[in-house]
């Protein structure tokens, strides 16, 4: 058996600037950070042939190209499975859909134990680029980067996103005091609203391409706010961060009509007067998690659980996606 576990993210600035769509004009930079909290895939081969899945559905199916979830079936397909007998299952720690990057997480999760699964190692980077190549390249998915890289690598990473579609991950220069202050003072509260990221990054692609004078000095301001944001945690100036956050919410909202809606504007002006600095909706927008850098959490989370949000609280992870078990 073969376990495999891969973190999920939040975005600490710079978001929405991983699509090709502008970083291939522009260059795109952001700061990702992966929390302990995870997609599982576990591989087993069954005593019969064939292939087993088990996700939200459960499919038995003889050929790759019968394989109805397209993930696994690209997947399956790349590493070149001849008379297939291998049974797929997955779990994850929070749903899908609430913008802390879940279909990188399971791409890279899935891949990873494909090649453990096939005694095949597969470097950090080398898994992201093909968790990209299956989600980007094979199903046209109209999404970036960011999640494959930071679920693959882990840790507090600054992306560059270069214009020939290599991307650079470096550490983010952090002292151990910074990390704890964010692990204390950044919380997430689940919106209870899930959606697709690829409607939403939909509409930012096409303008994108479209060179839409907005959308391009939107991304350019945003991009600007991700450097800011490197500059402020490098400094230990989470209070600033937490001021940048809120900026870039204002203009992330501009993008799109589906980035936000009355009651998540509402919750969100709760907290900013109930000790939060600033926040904004993780990820591509719409719904998912709201999260919220603190000046007083206490104050904050009673007022957000009182509305009947639920927090998830997290710690960052620094292992990126990694083989648990192998037998």
């Amino acid at each position: 058996m073969i376990i495999v576990r891969s973190p999920l993210r939040i975005t600490l600035g710079g978001g929405g600037t991983d699509l090709a769509s502008y970083y291939e004009d522009h260059e795109g930079f952001l700061i990702a950070a992966a929390i302990d909290k995870y997609v599982y895939v576990t591989i087993t081969r069954p005593f019969t042939d064939g292939i087993y899945l088990k996700y939200s559905q459960l499919e038995h199916v003889k050929k790759i190209t019968d394989v109805h979830h397209p993930i696994i079936r690209e997947a399956l397909s790349i590493m070149g499975f001849r008379t297939p007998q291998v049974e797929i299952t997955t779990l994850a720690d929070i749903p899908a859909g609430t913008g802390l990057g879940s279909s990188g997480s399971f791409t890279t999760a899935l891949i990873k134990a494909l090649y453990a699964h096939r005694k095949r190692h597969i470097h950090q980077e080398e898994l992201a680029e093909l968790a990209c190549h299956i989600e980007i390249d094979r199903l046209g998915e109209p999404i970036g980067k960011q999640d494959q890289y930071a679920a693959s690598v882990g840790g507090l990473t600054c992306f560059t996103f270069h214009r020939d579609g290599k991307v650079t991950a470096s550490p983010l220069k952090i002292s151990m005091e910074t990390i704890f202050d964010l692990e204390d003072n950044l919380l997430l509260f689940f919106t209870g609203f899930s959606r697709s990221a690829s409607k939403i990054l939909k509409d930012q692609k096409l303008k994108s391409q479209l060179n839409d004078t907005d959308m391009i000095a939107n991304l350019h301001y945003v991009k600007n706010l991700g450097y800011r944001s490197k500059a402020a945690l490098e400094e230990g100036d989470t209070e600033l961060l937490g001021e940048l956050m809120h900026e870039h919410w204002e203009h992330k909202k501009r993008r799109t009509s589906g980035m936000s809606n009355s009651q998540i504007d509402d919750w969100y002006q709760l907290a900013i007067n109930n000790g939060a600095i600033g926040g904004k909706l993780v990820g591509a927008g719409g719904g998912g998690f709201l999260m919220f850098m603190a000046k007083d959490r206490t104050q904050l989370r009673r007022a957000m659980t009182g509305i009947g949000l639920e927090e998830v609280r997290f710690k960052f992870d620094f292992e990126g996606t990694k083989v648990m078990m192998s037998s």
